[in-house]
């Protein structure tokens, strides 16, 4: 963490932004979860240690955080986005019935040199595969 909090100080400095406690801790906290948590997970995970903080300052903490490179944003719609600190590209798994998403596992082998639509030649800069179906918990609840 010692690491990835010094990247995020030089990125935050050469944005024209100030390091403060509270976006330190946002990331602190984001990056020990693997659950991939809803920004009120996360408020409630900082709360613990800054109980003074508002929800309001979490949320744009994770934002310029966003904007910063340092965390993914996984949208799913109008519904709700989840956040991680992991911002390599890699897929996830959504359980319909109780809604975890987990990273899979095992790397799946996606091109991003480029795909074919509509017979012309795409380049890609970013990509997004997701599973759904029922975790191994949900699977026996039916």
């Amino acid at each position: 963490m010692k690491g990835t909090a010094k990247v995020l100080n030089q990125k935050i400095k050469q944005q024209g932004y100030r390091m403060t406690r509270q976006r330190a801790v946002v990331l602190e906290e984001l990056s020990k979860s693997k659950d991939h948590p809803k920004a009120d997970e996360i408020y409630q995970m900082v709360r613990k240690r800054m109980p003074h903080i508002s929800f309001g300052t979490v949320y744009r903490c994770l934002k310029l955080l966003q904007e910063l490179g340092m965390v993914r944003e996984l949208n799913f719609g109008k519904c709700y986005s989840r956040f991680e600190a992991s911002t390599e590209n890699h897929q996830h798994f959504t359980c319909t019935k109780c809604c975890r998403v987990l990273d899979v596992d095992e790397p799946l082998a996606v091109s991003t040199s480029g795909v074919e639509v509509g017979g012309r030649k795409m380049k890609v800069v970013d990509y997004r595969l997701e599973f759904y179906g029922l975790c191994d918990d949900c699977q026996g609840t039916d």
